[in-house]
């Protein structure tokens, strides 16, 4: 069955967001001030063919540890659709 796997990475929370800075700082020249943060990530979508939705959760994991993911500076969650 093929499966859809969504993964989000995102900095670590320890670590300074340069660009979300940058994005804030720009929504407050534009009058948003009542945005208190951003934080900028990627969202990346994966057809997986799996027997079931455990084993495709597995290999976008594996494929987000070995490639999508910078796990110094970054951290990332796989969800699962069928």
């Amino acid at each position: 069955m093929t499966y859809t796997a969504h993964v989000t990475v995102m900095p670590l929370k320890e670590l300074l967001d340069p660009q979300g800075k940058a994005v804030l700082g720009g929504l407050g020249n534009l009058g948003l001030q009542a945005i208190q943060d951003v934080r900028i990530g990627k969202h990346i979508t994966l057809r997986v063919e799996a027997t079931d939705a455990t084993e495709a959760k597995s290999i976008a994991e594996e494929a987000a540890k070995k490639m999508l993911a910078n796990q110094v500076m970054e951290q990332f969650e796989v969800v699962i659709a069928a």
